[in-house]
């Protein structure tokens, strides 16, 4: 890809996946013949704006998944996540800037979103273009109410506002390396995902939405295994 920055997916893999109540980690169950981590890891590697992978995958299961890397020669590396999803980033933001590639265009994905297609890949990196930080997400359906710790409801926001988060989310790695940094000084950081963290910390860094697809599910327990196996097999 001739661009003046490389782009690398950064997929993370390195929760246990204990609601799935498989006995090992989600990562390697098995959908329409190939583990869930293989089918995230060949969404990002076959797609020809991506220049390569880097696969962060949880303590004790690098060997494993080096195995499923295998066949797929634009996977950089397979490394250890940390404790918390966060923590992978952290990791994996470390590996980048060890290996020069500080000013790349950097797509975090869940490994736990099989079913990622090249379309949203490739709204992704056209963002990335004039955009420092991306997030796909689908508009709810649902009406969303906000409650307090007594079951109260307290607020019901405008649903025409709401948008349910997916991954890949994009950063100029730069950026996501900034926030993390600030974020990482503050004793009271907690972070469920990285667009939450440049929101936060860098708040004069927008975040713009690419849309989603109700496909890019992800699978968390037995019932979204079902789910995603249909989608697989029916072709959907």
């Amino acid at each position: 890809m001739e661009s003046a920055r490389r782009s690398v997916a950064v997929l993370l893999a390195g929760g246990i996946g204990a609601r799935a109540g498989l006995g090992m980690p989600k990562q390697f169950a098995e959908l329409h013949g190939r583990t869930i981590l293989e089918h995230a890891l060949a969404a990002l590697h076959d797609h020809p704006g991506i220049d390569g992978v880097l696969v962060v995958m949880a303590q004790g299961y690098v060997d494993a998944a080096r195995v499923v890397a295998t066949p797929y020669p634009r996977v950089l590396d397979v490394i250890e996540g940390g404790a918390e999803r966060s923590d992978s980033t952290v990791a994996a933001l470390q590996w980048l800037a060890s290996h020069d590639l500080r000013d790349a265009d950097v797509l975090v994905h869940d490994a736990a979103r099989p079913l990622v297609s090249p379309r949203i890949i490739s709204d992704c990196l056209a963002a990335l273009e004039t955009r420092s930080a991306v997030g796909v997400a689908v508009r709810s359906s649902d009406t969303i109410l906000r409650a307090d710790s007594d079951g109260r409801v307290v607020d019901v926001p405008p649903r025409a506002e709401l948008w349910r988060a997916q991954t890949p989310q994009g950063f100029r790695a730069g950026v996501l390396q900034r926030a993390y940094d600030v974020a990482l000084a503050d004793p009271a950081f907690v972070a469920t995902d990285d667009c939450s963290v440049v929101l936060r910390y860098l708040p004069d860094v927008a975040v713009h939405v690419v849309e989603g697809e109700d496909r890019n599910m992800k699978v968390t327990g037995p019932l979204d295994l079902a789910i995603a196996e249909r989608l697989l097999t029916d072709g959907s």
